[in-house]
């Protein structure tokens, strides 16, 4: 994806920030834990979108700072989310809006491909205490189930893994990588799949016609594999790194 690409499709998320916030599936626990651990902790989640992640974080009792560069996404996550353990704040990754060594932990869902890497790597660095750990977490859809697979066909596969690992090397300030992989089931009725491919960027950027034709096929999906109201389990399977901030 090239840098006006992937601005383009970025940005796109806030005109269907109400859709994203309805659909997107949340994180297992035991992800969490492995992010960022069971001790109460500074943490800045970054890209943090309307609140999934920041929310299990503050469930989890700890403080944080969410960032994000669309104000559409932060409104729905300042309605969802009411904690004196809470700061929410305009900024990006290329130039987060905090001091140095500020935080013990940042947390990224679903969200370091947008980043520009050469510039946020850096930044994630600074504001890091050292010792402090960088942990990042996708979703990615289970497509060895057939009608998951099917549903990839229509909306485009959801099987590529971002790999920073090398972008953290390069910089130097990080140490190993570790990964480790999760199970996650999201029940979906038939409203809620449509807002969930509502809500993929590249989905958003399509015109009109296309879009629709996109979601009716998605439609017809849905009522060949389950046509009653009891909704689908859409099976994923969540990949997590983290790296501790070596000492300058």
């Amino acid at each position: 994806m090239d840098d006006w690409q992937r601005i383009r499709q970025g940005r796109s998320f806030g005109a269907v920030a109400e859709a994203y916030d309805r659909a997107r599936p949340s994180y297992p626990d035991g992800a969490v834990r492995f992010m960022v651990g069971g001790a109460p902790r500074r943490v800045l989640d970054l890209g943090a979108g309307t609140g999934a992640l920041t929310r299990l974080l503050l469930a989890a009792g700890h403080v944080v700072v969410a960032v994000d560069p669309l104000l559409p996404m932060l409104r729905h996550l300042r309605q969802r989310s009411s904690s004196p353990r809470l700061q929410s704040l305009a900024g990006t990754a290329e130039q987060i809006p905090l001091r140095r060594a500020v935080v013990d932990s940042i947390t990224i869902g679903q969200a370091f491909h947008w980043f520009d890497d050469e510039r946020a790597v850096p930044e994630l660095a600074r504001v890091l205490r050292s010792g402090g750990v960088l942990s990042m977490v996708w979703n990615l859809r289970d497509e060895s189930v057939p009608w998951v697979r099917r549903l990839g066909a229509i909306i485009g596969s959801d099987s590529a893994l971002p790999d920073p690992s090398g972008r953290l090397g390069l910089d130097r300030q990080f140490g190993p990588v570790q990964w480790q992989r999760f199970r996650l089931y999201q029940s979906v009725n038939r409203g809620q799949l449509l807002d969930l491919v509502r809500s993929r960027s590249h989905i958003a950027v399509l015109d009109d016609a296309d879009r629709r034709d996109v979601l009716a096929r998605v439609g017809e999906l849905y009522d060949e594999q389950r046509g009653d109201v009891l909704g689908l389990q859409l099976p994923y399977v969540t990949h997590c790194l983290r790296a501790v901030r070596i000492e300058d």
